[in-house]
């Protein structure tokens, strides 16, 4: 899979939940693959931006499988840990605010609120169970990831707030986007 093969608003699919997977199959492992190879296609389209993570929905998959980049200050690095139905546990600490983008929302940015630390469960390719305890950026990606596989985008979380948008310019810095710009279509049943 490629770049082209991510789904994006308005496409009705990124707003259902996502099923449970029942049994790791080899169907199951192909579109994890697929997953990280569309990531990686991404990447390759984008000059500021790395795909640090991606759901089974952004690729038409509605199973509940993520996909989260090992290093993602590392655009060269293409190593991924895959989420077999993820469920964050416990969600604690502070709530911030920073930056989100998604690559199922093109050229479109918000300034979301998070917890600050996360514990999730999860099955690794093997259907073992594991747990992970995430902070900082990765708590936010855990997050905005286990979003999508209940049919919410990052932009649900801040739609009522006109100042909380944003798009990036050429030189891969953000600006304020005025708010009678964003799509409402995105938020249309």
């Amino acid at each position: 899979m490629t770049k082209d093969d991510i789904i994006f608003l308005p496409n009705k699919h990124l707003r259902q939940k996502s099923a449970k997977v029942g049994l790791v199959t080899s169907e199951i492992l192909q579109i994890v693959q697929d997953m990280k190879d569309a990531t990686i296609s991404w990447d390759q389209s984008r000059e500021h931006e790395v795909g640090v993570a991606l759901a089974a929905v952004q690729i038409d998959r509605l199973y509940r499988i993520v996909v989260v980049r090992n290093d993602y200050n590392n655009k060269a690095d293409h190593r991924f840990t895959t989420f077999i139905n993820p469920e964050i546990v416990k969600a604690e600490g502070e709530l911030l605010e920073d930056y989100e983008g998604c690559l199922s929302v093109p050229n479109l940015y918000g300034k979301v609120k998070r917890h600050s630390k996360v514990k999730v469960k999860a099955l690794d390719q093997n259907g073992r169970e594991f747990r992970v305890t995430a902070e900082g950026f990765l708590a936010r990606i855990f997050q905005h990831e286990i979003d999508h596989t209940n049919g919410l985008l990052f932009i649900d979380h801040i739609k009522d707030d006109p100042d909380a948008f944003y798009r990036m310019g050429d030189d891969g810095k953000l600006s304020p986007l005025p708010y009678d710009q964003v799509d409402q279509s995105y938020w249309e049943d």
